[in-house]
C-alpha cells in the first residue's frame, strides 16, 4: 500500500490526537487526549509549528512536527524535527522514511538552511533510519534544562 504524506490543518486533528497520544505515552508521559489536542491545535491555531500526516489507504498511520528555529551563526532559518511517530501496525513499512523525506522538501521548498533533530543514543533503529536518509550525526552535544512549572526560586 502507498503512502502519502500531506502537511495537517485544524481539520485534521481527530486523526492526529491518538497518533500524538501515543507518541507522548511512547515517550513515558501518561495518556491524556484532551491535553494532545489542545497542545496540537494550539500549535496549529498560531502557525507555531507545521505536521505532516502520513497516510496509508483512509487510515492516519504517522506524523511528523517541525518548529522553525533560526541559526545565529548561518543567519538562517532552519527547523526542529521535534516529533515523528508511526503507528505500530504501520512500521517497517516505510513510513517513517516517507516522513523524513516529506520534512527536507518542506525545508528545501522553505528556503531554509537545513534540518535538525534529536534522538536518545540508545535509539538503534531511529539512528540507521536517519543515516539512510541522509542525516548526520553531528559532533555537538546537546544539553538541556528542566524548568520545573509553578515553583518559585
Amino acid at each position: 500500500m502507498e503512502t502519502t504524506i500531506r502537511r495537517a490543518s485544524a481539520a485534521d486533528l481527530d486523526a492526529l490526537v491518538p497518533l500524538f497520544d501515543a507518541y507522548r505515552v511512547f515517550y513515558a508521559q501518561p495518556s491524556d487526549p484532551v491535553r494532545a489536542r489542545d497542545f496540537l491545535a494550539g500549535r496549529m491555531a498560531r502557525g507555531e509549528s507545521v505536521v505532516m500526516l502520513a497516510e496509508r489507504g483512509a487510515s492516519t498511520v504517522g506524523f511528523a512536527q517541525l518548529y522553525p528555529i533560526f541559526s545565529s551563526v548561518r543567519t538562517a532559518r532552519t527547523w526542529l524535527l521535534n516529533d515523528l511517530f508511526v503507528a505500530e501496525g504501520a512500521r517497517r513499512a516505510g513510513v517513517a522514511r516517507a516522513l523524513l523525506d516529506a520534512a527536507a522538501a518542506f525545508a528545501r521548498d522553505d528556503g531554509a538552511a537545513g534540518l535538525a533533530l534529536e534522538t536518545t543514543r540508545d535509539n538503534a533503529p531511529a539512528r540507521a533510519l536517519y543515516r539512510a536518509a541522509g542525516w548526520h550525526e553531528d559532533d555537538t552535544q546537546w544539553y538541556s534544562l528542566a524548568i520545573a512549572q509553578g515553583s518559585t526560586p
